[in-house]
């Protein structure tokens, strides 16, 4: 089976200028990823976790290193060196990302903000409305709050809105950054339970959890964190 992602050699550091300091957050990291696999990545908080993620999202630019993604769009894709428009691109069509804080656009209701996803994807908009409801269901959102602005919600509300529209998407990668973090029981097995029809249907995942118990039975692999170096688990 073809790797879906390589990371080869990624560097990434911080300067902070105030004290006229260079942090390192993440060195000399290489990981892969076949096609379907889910791994998973753990390490203290400030281990360099998320950097890792936000460098394959292109949310940070690595300072060196290269992100060899395998993309159904455009081929073989550097992640470390596309362009602008590149990575728009496979965010909307490609690569999922879900954090445990919401970015949401300002006076877009939650109802909105799923059915967009899945029109980015090309899909019209009776298709768009039938999964929106399905998936904001299967979160068991409150239907009072579809066509309300997140900025209202809690935080546990706020992450459910998140997952549902990145896993809407059906992504070729899903990067999973603390999904569960606020999440209680039922909301967590929910999320699982998604997880595992998505590896059913081929979405290649890379998740951070610090619940170590929800990890179990889900990772094909496991990569350990700690002071910006990684290691096998």
């Amino acid at each position: 089976m073809d790797n879906l992602l390589t990371i080869e050699h990624l560097s990434k550091s911080f300067m902070l200028h105030q004290l006229d300091k260079r942090i390192p957050a993440a060195i000399d990291v290489n990981l892969h990823l076949k096609e379907g696999e889910f791994v998973g990545i753990t390490g203290k908080s400030g281990s360099g976790k998320s950097t890792i993620l936000r460098c394959i999202y292109r949310t940070y630019l690595p300072n060196s290193g290269m992100i060899k993604f395998q993309s159904g769009t455009f081929g073989a894709v550097d992640l470390a060196a596309a362009s602008e428009r590149t990575i728009i691109e496979l965010r909307k069509r490609e690569i999922g990302y879900v954090s445990q804080f919401l970015s949401a656009m300002p006076r877009t209701t939650a109802r909105e903000l799923v059915r967009h996803a899945i029109e980015e994807m090309g899909n019209d908009a009776d298709y768009a409305e039938e999964q929106t409801v399905a998936m904001l269901e299967h979160f068991e959102l409150d239907r009072g709050l579809w066509d309300s602005y997140p900025a209202t919600f809690s935080g546990g509300e706020k992450l459910r809105l998140n997952i549902a529209r990145a896993m809407v998407k059906r992504p070729r990668l899903l990067l999973l950054d603390e999904p569960t973090a606020s999440l209680d029981h039922s909301s967590k097995l929910k999320v699982k339970l998604l997880i595992e029809q998505l590896m059913k249907e081929g979405t290649t995942m890379l998740g951070i959890f610090h619940d170590l118990e929800f990890m179990q039975g889900l990772c094909n692999r496991e990569y350990q964190m700690k002071d910006g170096q990684m290691g096998i688990g």
